[in-house]
């Protein structure tokens, strides 16, 4: 994509996640990896009247948070430039005040090996990042720590973070985790919920790694 297209789906996702009710209000933010640069959503602008001008550029690798625009970055800009500079591979950061993450996150409680699809974070759990006030380097430091071998967490009394190797999959993976803290939550309404073992996620984790690719021999996707 273009900086121009970015700039442009970065707002898209914004109202999307707004109407999916996956964020509310301006609490939410996105980033994305462009080359050496990262397009971040700008400081309490409505998603409704935000233009693709209004997006944030910050140098990945340059000055610390040095930024161009007529408006001033997401005050959560911080953890999202900290996670692009220790992660390479992740080129969007998601991160929502989604409902059933947030009551996890509130409560301190990891979400475990309660469904398979927890493996789509890279582990057996999703973390829950020690509590720092918003926009603070020990917030980063902290969501860091708790994303080492993970591509999402909670964050204490906050809410959740979700990446990915497109906006499109870090998207995805913000609703998948929203997804299994709801179910998550429900569970322990009802009783104590059967946890999978270790050994099982670690299939999930390989089995994972081939899934949608082609086989050469037929054209056919693997499982």
């Amino acid at each position: 994509m273009s900086e121009l297209q970015l700039r442009r789906s970065i707002i898209d996702h914004c109202r999307h996640m707004n109407a999916i009710g996956l964020n509310q209000g301006t609490s939410g933010n996105i980033s994305v990896r462009h080359g050496d640069t990262m397009l971040i959503t700008p400081s309490a602008i409505p998603y409704a009247d935000m233009t693709p001008e209004m997006i944030v550029a910050m140098p990945i690798d340059g000055e610390y948070g040095a930024w161009s625009g007529p408006r001033k970055p997401s005050v959560e800009w911080p953890f999202h430039l900290d996670i692009m500079r220790a992660r390479p591979e992740v080129c969007a950061v998601v991160h929502t005040h989604a409902t059933f993450s947030t009551i996890l996150a509130i409560a301190g409680k990891p979400i475990p090996a309660c469904h398979y699809m927890i493996a789509a974070f890279g582990g057996v759990d999703v973390r829950v990042a020690d509590y720092a006030r918003y926009g603070t380097k020990a917030l980063s430091e902290n969501v860091l720590k708790a994303m080492e071998g993970r591509s999402a967490c909670l964050m204490a009394n906050h809410g959740m973070i979700a990446t990915g190797p497109s906006l499109e999959k870090a998207m995805w993976a913000a609703v998948e985790l929203e997804t299994i803290a709801k179910q998550y939550y429900h569970t322990l309404l009802i009783g104590r919920p059967v946890i999978l073992p270790d050994a099982e996620i670690a299939g999930v984790l390989e089995g994972f790694a081939s899934y949608g690719l082609q086989d050469k021999r037929d054209g056919t996707a693997a499982a």
